[in-house]
């Protein structure tokens, strides 16, 4: 099968067979899974993962490989080939309909400059998949699963790791795509938690709150949060928690993060412009 890859859909088709195989084995495909593909692209991927798993559905945006996709993969009963798009698809409805008892993996080679959205989509629905597996670009992995204190930290770790685990698995080279990508990349796991990750008042009020703090990365957390927080009662906690008062967003773990939006709240004392809903 030889199809051209279209740039608007960010296609760069994966390949090396031997990167392909490490892939599946790294996801443990074990014969009770349904794995849902994100973009099966030249189908190589979807024929390793159907000879593992109980069933494999292999949702793909571009037409044009549909004929050949479908005869590629009709040697396997246990695989079916869906169209659509992963940010419209509705995987809760998709899991409902199979009536499984156990939760869904995710895998693909994602669209890059659209790696944000699929994550936030994914974790949307979160309660019925298990693990996701995803090639990204390497500088988005790294930002995806940095920890507090170093350069790739912001905002986006600390909103995937409230709800997941993330974890690198190995790198992948520029070489192993057609066409070859600008930069090597890694494929990354996140592994759905099933509560998350710290006790906060409300995930809204958090979230922005952190994105507030990284927006003005180079200030100190006081002066990028003077218009959302009482500065007096920010510097009371930091000096109750032993914090610097001159710390920097990036300083901060998630956890003290939630620390700041609960002890806050537990005093009135967050903007109105913030959304202030409890968490249920």
């Amino acid at each position: 099968m030889h199809i051209k890859p279209k740039k608007s859909l960010g296609q760069n088709f994966l390949a090396d067979k031997n990167i392909l195989s490490k892939m599946v084995s790294a996801c443990a495909i074990s014969g009770d899974d349904i794995v849902l593909e994100i973009g099966a692209g030249m189908g190589d991927l979807t024929q390793m993962l159907a000879q593992r798993a109980k069933e494999v559905y292999a949702l793909e945006i571009d037409r044009r490989v549909f004929g050949a996709l479908k005869q590629r993969l009709s040697a396997y009963p246990n695989c079916r080939l869906l169209e659509g798009d992963i940010l419209k698809f509705d995987i809760a409805r998709f899991a409902r309909e199979r009536s499984y008892n156990r939760k869904i993996k995710v895998i693909g080679n994602i669209p890059y400059y659209i790696s944000t959205p699929i994550i936030e989509h994914l974790i949307r629905y979160r309660t019925v998949i298990d693990t996701v597996f995803m090639t990204v670009q390497k500088e988005f992995a790294r930002r995806v699963v940095a920890s507090a204190g170093s350069k790739e930290y912001g905002s986006l770790s600390c909103f995937v790791r409230y709800y997941a685990e993330g974890r690198i698995i190995f790198e992948i080279k520029k070489g192993s795509f057609k066409p070859s990508p600008k930069v090597d990349s890694c494929f990354l796991s996140l592994k759905f938690r099933e509560i998350p990750a710290v006790d906060v008042f409300g995930e809204g009020p958090l979230f922005e709150l952190i994105r507030a703090a990284f927006n003005q990365r180079r200030k100190t957390l006081r002066n990028a949060l003077k218009s959302y927080l009482d500065g007096a009662l920010l510097e009371n906690f930091l000096k109750d928690k032993g914090i610097d008062r001159n710390v920097r967003a990036e300083r901060l773990t998630l956890v003290e993060f939630a620390d700041i939006c609960n002890y806050m709240a537990a005093r009135g004392a967050l903007r109105k412009h913030l959304t202030v809903t409890k968490n249920k």
